[in-house]
């Protein structure tokens, strides 16, 4: 193949990831509105009785995803009785960050911050899911008069054997990445989104029409891509700087996970935070995967109802 064939084919493939931006992006608008923080713009979704008792429930999305994956069946669950608040985090779905590169989970918990406090919401009970695990941990050490409780659904606290996926680490390469996510993402990522999910629900069955519900493919465009990328690759040095940390955690910690989640290990994160984080709850689902919120979403609205309710009942100045 000459260099000029290489240079032509080069060039189809990005006008067709364009082309394919512009096609997801009219399939899976926002559905929310903008919020402004230092660093991005964040993409929010507000439902349920703004009335509702007790604080509001704010549910954080993981790698891969958008806060499609956070509303169903759960955030649609919650709002029947609450105040939710889903946030695409900071470079997905539909939010943004001005630096891909250096978007730690500090940084994005901080951002989260900000637009919680734009929002006009004082304390709220946080659910995060698996990447967000390490941001939900460093809301509640570092803002702890916005967090009236912590929900940690297979979440990622500490260092891991391994890695992160090769083409993770090959789409961060400087030149070579942006070019990769600019042509052949996009085109080959929808050939293997689907199986790709699949694969994360095991030993469960993915639900019917996951992927197209929950949006997934937006994470194919180009710089949402690489976003993720850079928060997979950098997570590991982030997670083992601030896991000494999580002794002092003193809101109200639930954690919740999976036995068989062959994605971010009970035994790593879940059983080892929560022995940790004094005074959390733990429950380990038997038989379950990654996606414990799909999994056993009725268990985990009953355990957050009684958050709510006991952050409710406390004494406003032990709440903050």
């Amino acid at each position: 193949m000459t260099a000029l064939t290489i240079v032509a084919t080069l060039a189809v493939l990005a006008l067709v990831t364009q082309a394919g931006v512009y096609l997801l992006e009219q399939k899976y608008p926002a559905q929310g509105w903008f919020v402004d923080v230092a660093g991005g713009r964040l993409h929010v979704i507000e439902f349920g009785p703004r009335d509702a008792a007790g604080p509001p429930i704010v549910l954080v999305h993981g790698a891969t995803s958008n806060l499609g994956a956070m509303r169903v069946p759960l955030g649609d669950q919650l709002a029947k009785t609450h105040r939710v608040i889903l946030i695409d985090r900071p470079g997905h779905g539909w939010s943004t960050r001005d630096d891909l590169e250096n978007s730690s989970p500090a940084i994005q918990a901080g951002m989260i911050d900000e637009a919680l406090g734009q929002l006009g919401i004082e304390h709220a009970i946080v659910v995060v899911h698996s990447l967000a695990g390490g941001l939900g941990a460093l809301l509640a050490l570092d803002y702890p008069k916005r967090v009236s409780g912590l929900v940690m659904l297979a979440g990622v606290a500490y260092p891991w054997p391994g890695g992160v996926g090769t083409y993770n680490r090959i789409v961060t390469t400087p030149v070579i990445g942006p070019l990769l996510a600019y042509t052949i993402t996009l085109p080959l990522g929808l050939l293997l989104s689907e199986p790709g999910t699949r694969a994360v629900f095991l030993p469960q069955a993915m639900p019917e029409g996951y992927v197209q519900q929950t949006a997934i493919p937006l994470v194919l465009r180009p710089r949402e891509f690489l976003a993720n990328a850079w928060d997979l690759i950098t997570l590991k040095a982030a997670i083992t700087e601030q896991a000494p940390r999580y002794g002092d955690i003193k809101v109200p910690t639930l954690v919740i996970t999976g036995d068989s989640d062959s994605t971010v290990s009970p035994e790593i994160h879940s059983r080892r935070f929560a022995a940790t984080v004094p005074g959390a709850k733990l429950i380990v689902l038997p038989n379950v995967g990654h996606m414990v919120q799909n999994a056993a979403p009725d268990l985990i609205c009953t355990e957050i109802d009684r958050m709510v309710a006991a952050a409710d009942t406390r004494p406003k100045a032990a709440a903050r």
